[in-house]
């Protein structure tokens, strides 16, 4: 890609948006930049000397590129206009795609995605592999193209707003863990949703491996969609080529590959996640034993089912990016019951009624917060006992000052964090604060 002298506008000047600006610079575009928030809201803009122009519809003019943050909403009406006009709209990942050295590992899905993606890069690490992590977390893929590298493996977890704008991006490696709802307030309906997660596979080529879940009916469909060759993996039964979960035991590619009491992290999805990872890790190079010795030094994601501590026989979980309906099922399913699970947040148009069956069973109730608090009471309403708590405080308080030895107070939002905190690190950390403040009981 040939970008000097181009008339370059990016879109979002969070960490992504900062990153695509300084590589188009250094490859000589002529680089403007625009936000909702004014310059003095956004860290990190002034240090690039590039021109700020808050965000309006006119800004969108006379660009010949424009680049996206992945929060950016990619049918924006001046977006659809400049499209028009024959101007490409991409975004992060695509920008990248030319400049990133060595082969590719791209994982999607509505959950897991970064335990997945954490673990990939902790087997190719430990293994000796040269390997570095981004994405949809840590660092952008803008911002690993100079520590990128011929021999090397980038690893990156990607999102459904960020796929939704590549076309030239491919992934040597590519992962679909699962797709449930989620994000409909950004995608408008399900089946849009779930496109944008399946151009991950339509713009891969032969030779290239698609790894699917053969449990997921849209992941299935993915492979259609793919040049690559399929690699299934499933926690129910037996799957070929690929890994499956066999009694107790995890079967990668016909041979026993661990355990599943060995892997140190809790929860049937995460061991879905296990067996994704290892064939994808076997496709990169990784043995058996290599896979198995790494997953057993494997913690977890913080925020992400991540232990917090135990109190007077009550332990505290963090499992703040749930940020989906099916995110907290699963957390939910991690644990035999006991649980005082915590709700809520900012709505993302989802549904919660397949809570109720699960609360029900493995709740002694749920202390809603946030924006979403009365929309989440109206479909719970009768399945299990509901606390307005409003605040994680009061939720945190309210579950501890009830709770008996061997119960679990569970932070589960099922909702987007933005309505009370900046984001579900802030909001997973400001639990996890609370919690540690807490005083034994009397």
């Amino acid at each position: 890609m040939n970008l000097k002298g181009i008339q370059a506008l990016v879109v979002g000047m969070k960490k992504s948006g900062v990153a695509s600006a300084a590589l188009l610079a250094s490859q000589g575009a002529r680089v403007r930049a625009t936000d909702l928030k004014p310059l003095d809201e956004l860290p990190g803009v002034r240090a690039l000397n590039i021109p700020f122009t808050q965000q309006t519809p006119e800004v969108f003019q006379s660009a010949d590129l424009i680049v996206l943050s992945p929060d950016v909403p990619a049918d924006l009406a001046p977006l659809e206009e400049a499209r028009r006009r024959g101007v490409p709209v991409i975004g992060d990942v695509e920008l990248a795609a030319p400049f990133l050295k060595g082969r590719t590992i791209g994982i999607t899905g509505s959950n897991g995605k970064t335990t997945t993606t954490s673990l990939m890069g902790h087997i190719l690490r430990e293994s000796g592999v040269p390997v570095q992590v981004g994405g949809n977390i840590g660092l952008p893929v803008t911002a690993m193209i100079d520590s990128s590298r011929e021999d090397g493996w980038n690893v990156l977890e990607l999102s459904s707003f960020q796929l939704e704008t590549i076309n030239e991006f491919r992934a040597h490696i590519a992962l679909a863990l699962n797709v449930t709802q989620n994000h409909l307030d950004r995608h408008h309906t399900f089946e849009n949703y779930a496109a944008a997660k399946g151009r991950l596979f339509e713009t891969q080529r032969a030779g290239d491996f698609a790894v699917l879940n053969a449990d997921d009916a849209v992941c299935v469909a993915y492979a259609a969609r793919s040049s690559a060759t399929p690699q299934w993996f499933s926690s129910r039964r037996k799957v070929e080529p690929g890994a499956t979960l066999c009694g107790d035991k995890l079967v990668l590619d016909g041979k026993l590959l661990m355990p599943a009491a060995e892997i140190p992290i809790r929860g049937r999805h995460n061991v879905e996640n296990v067996l994704a990872a290892s064939i994808a890790a076997a496709r990169a190079g990784v043995s058996h034993a290599g896979i198995a010795a790494a997953v057993r030094t494997f913690r977890a994601v913080e925020h992400r089912l991540e232990f917090v501590r135990s109190l007077g026989g009550v332990e505290f979980y963090n499992d703040s990016k749930a940020t989906s309906v099916d995110a907290t099922l699963k957390a939910v399913d991690a644990f035999p019951g006991g649980l005082w699970v915590i709700l809520g947040g900012k709505d993302k148009g989802l549904e919660y009624t397949a809570l109720r069956e699960p609360l029900a069973a493995k709740a002694h109730a749920a202390l809603l917060i946030g924006a979403a608090a009365p929309k989440i009471a109206g479909q719970l309403q009768g399945a299990v006992p509901l606390i307005p708590a409003g605040t994680i405080e009061a939720a945190i308080a309210f579950a501890y000052a009830h709770a008996v030895p061997g119960d679990t107070v569970l932070l589960a939002p099922a909702c987007a964090s933005f309505d009370q905190f900046q984001s579900y690190e802030h909001r997973g950390q400001f639990f996890k604060q609370i919690v540690n403040q807490l005083q034994a009981k009397d």
